[in-house]
């Protein structure tokens, strides 16, 4: 899983060197997909299931865009939140990771929005090595969320993976009565994509009925989204996803 992530890692890099105004989310895709391809990675996102097939090696969400876009002959300008997120499997196993990058210099809710989202995710993966279960993972995660006078989103959640892209458990970035039932264990061997996805407005989203895939915040107010696979070992949580991953 360490090889697919550093790939995984190598990828969202050579996306994150292209974005520029005037740069088309369909270009940043398919940078993606060349690594993966020259790799001799499966680019994990083209071809999900859906109402449609899903068709790129990567999602990429632009402001008000939670997760999900279909990269196409949008163009970037500057103010831009663009967020990417892909995933790959290499020799049978998997890895997936996002990240919000600004394109050039975007307002202050969008910067402190940016803060927040890195924030949460680095608390989630520092907490991993501390608790025992997720809840007390995912309660001061959502508390430095509405902290901040933003919100999380809670009809997406992060999920369980290995050999597949998706399995058990579901990782919801907050906590509530219903959600206690389904609170895992933190153990040795466990395999968590963690990815808060913040809105700076409502929690509230809605998926385009023009691509059945584009998840947007319902109020139009701009969301970030970050991801690691996160390994749960005896010595203590490693970053699957991390750029520097050895």
């Amino acid at each position: 899983m360490r090889d697919a992530g550093r790939i995984v890692a190598r990828a969202l890099e050579q996306a994150a060197r292209l974005i520029a105004p005037g740069v088309s989310t369909r270009e940043l895709d398919a940078a993606i997909e060349d690594v993966f391809r020259e790799a001799g990675a499966q680019a994990l996102f083209k071809g999900v299931p859906g109402k449609v097939p899903y068709p790129a090696a990567s999602c990429i969400s632009v402001n008000d865009e939670v997760v999900h876009g279909i990269p196409g002959d949008h163009l970037l300008d500057t103010g831009d939140l663009v967020s990417i997120d892909t995933a790959c499997r290499l020799a049978g196993w998997c890895a997936d990771s996002a990240w919000t990058f600004p394109v050039g210099s975007v307002d202050e809710t969008k910067t402190r929005l940016l803060e927040v989202g890195q924030r949460v995710l680095e608390l989630a993966i520092k907490e991993v090595g501390r608790q025992t279960r997720w809840s007390q993972v995912a309660a001061p995660m959502s508390e430095v969320v509405h902290q901040a006078g933003f919100s999380v989103v809670e009809e997406l959640v992060g999920h369980g993976i290995g050999r597949e892209m998706h399995e058990d458990p579901q990782v919801p970035n907050y906590v509530s009565k219903s959600l206690r039932k389904a609170d895992f264990a933190l153990e040795p061997g466990l395999v968590l994509a963690i990815e808060p996805m913040i809105n700076a407005g409502s929690k509230h989203v809605r998926t385009s009925k023009k691509d059945h895939w584009t998840v947007r915040t319902a109020d139009g107010q701009p969301s970030c989204h970050f991801e690691h696979t996160v390994a749960i070992t005896a010595e203590g949580p490693l970053v699957v996803t991390a750029r520097d991953s050895s």
